[in-house]
């Protein structure tokens, strides 16, 4: 799986990444893998290129979210039809969609129904050949298209709209589509031992524990060292991960001892 975020306030640094960040660990706890997260600029051109790039590297899903609303700058539908070559339309699916979160809002504040825009209508304006998503929440359909290998879904940026969409229509599809297979974390905190020390300590428990993968992030500073050990897991229930990566655990915490570490907590 790929992931793709739209907008130039993620690029300028005035909007932190968390949608990003909350699909990866959605995903990836359903066990999908991630193999990759781009940043595009809010230019058709732009999204074109990064979703022709995904294509081409056929991942079985590509998730976008941002520029799906009714403003200017919301150009990934216009940049999706120019990566797939389909050219936009009015999908009367959408339409209905957006029309009736309309007619809901001036319901609940006692207002007439305001008309149908065009910058409304941009929101149900739809490449050809894609399928219209009910957003849960908000206005802006998410949409859902399917491209030779590769299914894609187009969500909103706001993180609201998008989770809703994504636990409401594609986490489904992806627990069909991993089976059985799962995602085991487990972490390590330890302390009075550099990460230099441990490095060939993780390199032997991996060598012992084929599949699991274990990675070192500091947390203190290099003379009093507090360190994340995480390790971690693919696999199929019936090959017991849960199991092997307990045990890989187990093993890394005796070596971190028997080294003069200090093993804080494991969770």
């Amino acid at each position: 799986m790929e992931i793709i975020c739209i907008g130039n306030e993620l690029l300028i640094g005035k909007t932190l990444n968390t949608n990003a960040h909350w699909l990866a660990k959605q995903a990836t706890n359903l066990g999908v893998n991630i193999k990759r997260i781009t940043v595009a600029q809010d230019t058709v051109d732009e999204i074109a290129a990064v979703i022709c790039e995904a294509l081409e590297r056929k991942p079985y899903f590509i998730v976008t979210t941002g520029g799906l609303g009714p403003t200017f700058d919301d150009k990934t539908l216009e940049g999706l039809g120019k990566a797939l070559n389909r050219k936009l339309e009015i999908n009367q699916e959408a339409l209905t969609m957006v029309k009736a979160k309309y007619v809901e809002y001036a319901k609940v504040r006692n207002l007439r129904v305001g008309e149908m825009t065009p910058a409304r209508v941009k929101m149900a304006t739809l490449p050809e050949k894609t399928q219209a998503i009910n957003n849960p929440i908000g206005t802006a359909p998410g949409v859902r298209t399917d491209s030779n290998e590769t299914v894609l879904f187009a969500l909103p940026g706001v993180p609201s709209e998008m989770e809703a969409i994504f636990m409401e229509t594609i986490a489904p599809l992806f627990r069909q589509a991993v089976g059985d297979r799962v995602f085991r974390e487990k972490s390590l905190f330890v302390d009075s031992i550099m990460e230099s020390q441990l490095a060939p300590l993780i390199d032997k428990v991996m060598s012992d524990n084929l599949g699991v993968y274990i990675k070192s992030h500091p947390l203190g500073v290099e003379n009093k060292p507090h360190i994340e050990i995480h390790l971690t897991i693919r696999g199929k229930n019936k090959e017991k991960p849960e199991q092997k990566l307990l045990e890989a655990m187990k093993q890394l915490s005796i070596l971190i001892v028997a080294n003069g570490g200090e093993v804080i907590i494991e969770c």
